[in-house]
């Protein structure tokens, strides 16, 4: 893991399209914003873990889960 210390107003980049800015810091939170090209996806992480939860879930619920077995 990087960690970088940053004061407000100040950023770092990611590869070469992706600025990441500190916009506030105040009672223990932090705002930051993101430019980047709309072709990236930009989530928080506690979704991303719900969502892949969320599509294995449905996967398995369409019946594929059978036909899944057939190929091990």
């Amino acid at each position: 893991m990087l960690v970088l210390r940053r004061q407000v107003g100040e950023s770092f980049r990611v590869g070469d399209d992706v600025e990441v800015r500190v916009l506030s810091v105040s009672r223990g939170q932090v705002k930051i914003g993101i430019i980047a090209p709309r072709s990236v996806e930009i989530y928080r992480s506690e979704l991303a873990e719900l969502n892949q939860r969320a599509v294995v879930k449905d996967w398995r619920a369409t019946g594929l889960k059978d036909l899944a077995g057939k190929f091990r």
